[in-house]
C-alpha cells in the first residue's frame, strides 16, 4: 500500500512511545489524521457515546506471525476479529478502541501500512476507531507489532442468541470454506513454504449476521466464529454446553481443494485449523432451508453448507460421518496446533 507520509524516520525509536514530542508527532501524523472522526478528534484519553439499551462488549489481541500474510494483514485482522466477535453476540458493531505495542525498530512504512489498512478494514466494517493507546517497547521484547482492540456495539431487536436456545433436531450452517487462514498463514512461514495460492479467509461477517437476524429474528439459536481451535473445537463445546449431541457428515464441509491438500501435505486436520471470516450458525429447523438460501445469495455467505444436526443421541459427543460411511469421534484440539495465528 503506497502513501506519502513522511514523519522523519524511518524505524519506530522507544522515543516514540515516551509520551513526549515524538509520540505527538507520530500520533498527529498517522493515527489522528488516519483515523479522524469527530470523537478521536478531541484527543482525549477517552470518547462519550450514546447506546440505547444493552450492547455487546468484546476485546481481543492479536499477535499474529507474519505480520502480512496472502489474504490480509495483522491490521485489518484486528478489525475483522473483534467486529466478528461483537456481530456473533447478535449484536451491531459501531465503535472499536486501538491500541498498538510496537518492538523498537519497525519500519516507519510498515506501521503506516497496517494503520491503513486498519482503516480500510473499519470502514468496510461501518466502525470508527474512537479511543486508543501507542506503546514502544525495547528491540527484542516484542515481535514487531502487537494489537489489541475492543469492540462495542448494539444488541440488534431481534437477537436471542444464547445456547440455552438450542434443541433437539436444530440445524448447523456454516457460511463457508474452513481452514483457509490457518493455511495461508503457514504457507507464508519460514520453513513451511508451498507453492500455494491459499488466502486468508479474514473478513468482516457483521453485514451478513445483522441481515440474517432481520429476516430470522430469535429462529437463530447461535452465532459462533471457529477461529484459533477451528470448527472442531466449537462444534465439541457446543455439544457440552448443551449437554446434547452434535452430528454432522464430512462430504458436507466445505473445504476447498487446495487447503485440503495442503493440510493433508502437513499432516493437519482442517477441522482444527484457524478460520477467520467464518461463521457456524444454529437454527431451527423449520427455517434451516431458508437460511441456507438466504445466506447463498450474499457475498459472505455464497458457499454456506448445511453440515449437521443437534441430536438427543450420544450427549456432549460431536460424532462425524466420514467419507467412508463409518463414523469417529471429533474431540477437542488439545495444545496449540498452529501457534500465533491470530
Amino acid at each position: 500500500m503506497k502513501n506519502n507520509i513522511d514523519i522523519g524516520f524511518d524505524t519506530i525509536h522507544l522515543g516514540h512511545g515516551s509520551g513526549g514530542e515524538l509520540t505527538r508527532k507520530l500520533l498527529d501524523a498517522i493515527i489522528f489524521k488516519t483515523f479522524s472522526n469527530p470523537f478521536l478528534d478531541k484527543k482525549h484519553d477517552g470518547s462519550i457515546v450514546e447506546f440505547n439499551g444493552k450492547i455487546a462488549i468484546s476485546t481481543d489481541s492479536f499477535v499474529i506471525t507474519p505480520i502480512f500474510f496472502k489474504g490480509g494483514d495483522i491490521g485489518s485482522l484486528s478489525v475483522h476479529g473483534t467486529v466478528n466477535d461483537v456481530a456473533m453476540c447478535g449484536a451491531i458493531p459501531k465503535y472499536l478502541s486501538l491500541a498498538f505495542i510496537i518492538e523498537e525498530g519497525l519500519k516507519v512504512t510498515d506501521f503506516i501500512e497496517i494503520v491503513q489498512s486498519i482503516k480500510k478494514a473499519a470502514d468496510e466494517s461501518g466502525v470508527l476507531i474512537i479511543t486508543g493507546d501507542t506503546k514502544v517497547v525495547e528491540r527484542g521484547k516484542g515481535d514487531k507489532i502487537f494489537i489489541n482492540t475492543t469492540g462495542f456495539g448494539e444488541m440488534h431487536p431481534k437477537a436471542n442468541i444464547s445456547v440455552s436456545n438450542i434443541s433437539e433436531n436444530d440445524v448447523i450452517i456454516v457460511n463457508g470454506f474452513i481452514a483457509q487462514h490457518g493455511m495461508a498463514i503457514m504457507s507464508e512461514r519460514e520453513g513451511l513454504e508451498f507453492e500455494s495460492n491459499i488466502n486468508s479467509d479474514s473478513t468482516n461477517l457483521n453485514f451478513l449476521v445483522k441481515d440474517l437476524l432481520d429476516e430470522f429474528g430469535t429462529n437463530i439459536k447461535m452465532f459462533r466464529d471457529p477461529t484459533r481451535g477451528g470448527l472442531g473445537t466449537v462444534l465439541y463445546e457446543i455439544a457440552n454446553d448443551i449437554s446434547k449431541g452434535v452430528f454432522i457428515k464430512e462430504a458436507d464441509i466445505p473445504v476447498e481443494k487446495q487447503v485440503a491438500a495442503a493440510c493433508e501435505m502437513l499432516g493437519l486436520d482442517p477441522l482444527y485449523v484457524a478460520n477467520e471470516g467464518v461463521f457456524l450458525t444454529v437454527v431451527s429447523k423449520n427455517v434451516a432451508d431458508d437460511v441456507l438460501q438466504f445466506m447463498k445469495k450474499h457475498s459472505k455467505g455464497k458457499n454456506a453448507t448445511i453440515i449437521g444436526n443437534i441430536t438427543d443421541n450420544h450427549p456432549n459427543k460431536v460424532v462425524m460421518e466420514s467419507l467412508i460411511g463409518g463414523k469417529r469421534i471429533v474431540s477437542p484440539l488439545v495444545g496449540e496446533q498452529l501457534p500465533r495465528i491470530c
